[in-house]
């Protein structure tokens, strides 16, 4: 959510900012935002001025009943009878202007940092840079699925029965192995001199509002039935969630947290579930990274993010590449993001495995996230990115260290996680 100031203050560049998203239906938001807004203001300065003559006419009262004029004493009650009156009322409208315009202040996009590729959607994102040799190896690499099939290592027809379609029951070696990633996730993190925590994986609907927008809501949550609460697509929700309604020391900024979760997602939209393998499912677990940090800081935060990730995975020996994400592409929330993708053997072409994103202060002022410094208070800016989220990194090991004789070779960095093992063999029938 930008700020209201700025946004009375430079119309046409929230309109314009608006436009380079392809979001035209959306321009008659500003202009109903800047008509309420001067309702709002106007409506406060009278209420303002209510409360000033009421304060006036009660300190009246008191001198009039002391010098015992008792009959122009009750005359000014009702004057201040009537005040409160239309006080009250007004101040009823105000309340519902204010309601008016965080409505359509949630549904503004966020402001986009100068940088960013102008494009309507996803296939007009733009590569920025590749990291390790992308390998097609001269023997056929499987279908992620048949590859875990072969080491007796996903169970989805089960899973079907016990919870439906995208669900999987990982076991044996493939299980240990999407473990070992993760705790090589976590620890790296760490190294990098990250706090490591575990969330809750539920959070309460004004947690939810305060870190996405109402479209990604309504495509990704899971809700609780008959409780104010949802399952997280992500531990940013939760992590973000953590720091609401508070005020932080400027002398703990950047506040960086490493989480661990399951992640619960609807997958609505056109992409859809998939019937064999384990790309979209409706559960998964990541190790996620966060960042609370001063507003001139972000960039360079967001700049070693998605390092991190890239690092990450060549430390495995995937290669990858970093695609920036166009106007289009770009979450309402979101002043910058780029994906990281994997380097598919088997599809010859690249697959998202992370994102990294960052929000300026848009999550900070829907959940009143501050700093206190020595000139007073400000909004934190706020920044998220996937360390790994797995099963997808799974398939991205798997099929990059998939040997011609079916077995695949552990990463040197999986291995004290793996009890020292070089690779995983296929099962015989």
């Amino acid at each position: 959510m930008i700020d209201i100031k700025f946004l009375r203050e430079n119309p046409e560049i929230v309109k314009e900012n608006i436009k380079k998203k392809f979001q035209d239906n959306k321009l008659i938001l500003v202009d109903e935002v800047i008509k309420l807004d001067k309702e709002s203001r106007e409506l406060t300065l009278m209420c303002d001025e209510l409360r000033s003559k009421r304060n006036s006419k009660s300190k009246e009262i008191g001198g009039l009943m002391s010098n015992g004029k008792k009959e122009e004493a009750e005359k000014i009650k009702k004057e201040v009878n009537e005040i409160n009156e239309k006080l009250s009322a007004n101040e009823g409208k105000e309340e519902e202007l204010k309601i008016e315009i965080k409505k359509r202040m949630m549904k503004i996009p966020n402001i986009m940092d100068a940088s960013v590729p102008i494009g309507k959607d996803d296939s007009e994102n733009v590569e920025n840079e590749r990291f390790g040799e992308p390998v097609v190896p001269n023997y056929e690499i499987p279908y992620h699925a048949d590859i875990l099939e072969s080491i007796s290592g996903l169970d989805k027809e089960s899973a079907g029965r016990t919870s439906g379609n995208g669900f999987y029951y990982l076991t044996g070696d493939s299980a240990r192995l999407h473990s070992a990633m993760l705790s090589y996730a976590r620890d790296f993190m760490i190294n990098k001199g990250f706090t490591y925590c575990i969330p809750p994986f539920m959070i309460r609907s004004d947690v939810v509002d305060g870190v996405m927008s109402f479209e990604e809501m309504d495509a990704m949550m899971y809700k609780i039935e008959g409780e104010d609460l949802f399952l997280i697509g992500t531990s940013e929700h939760s992590m973000i969630g953590r720091f609401k309604n508070q005020i932080v020391k400027e002398e703990s900024l950047p506040i960086t947290l490493t989480s661990y979760s399951p992640c619960f997602r609807k997958e609505v939209g056109s992409h859809g579930l998939e019937e064999r393998g384990l790309y979209r499912v409706h559960q998964f677990e990541k190790q996620e990274m966060i960042v609370l940090c001063k507003p001139e800081d972000a960039m360079d935060w967001y700049n070693k993010m998605w390092s991190y990730t890239v690092e990450f995975f060549r430390s495995l020996d995937v290669p990858v590449r970093t695609l920036e994400c166009c106007s289009g592409d770009l979450a309402d929330l979101k002043v910058k993001s780029c994906d990281v993708e994997a380097w598919s053997p088997r599809q010859k072409k690249y697959f998202e495995v992370g994102s990294c994103s960052t929000l300026g202060d848009a999550q900070a002022r829907r959940l009143s996230i501050r700093a206190k410094g020595k000139d007073g208070n400000y909004l934190v800016s706020t920044l998220n990115n996937t360390v790994v989220a797995t099963p997808r990194g799974l398939i991205a090991v798997l099929e990059n260290n998939y040997m011609e004789d079916g077995s695949i070779r552990i990463p040197e960095v999986l291995k004290p996680y793996m009890g020292g093992i070089e690779k995983i063999v296929p099962k015989k029938d």
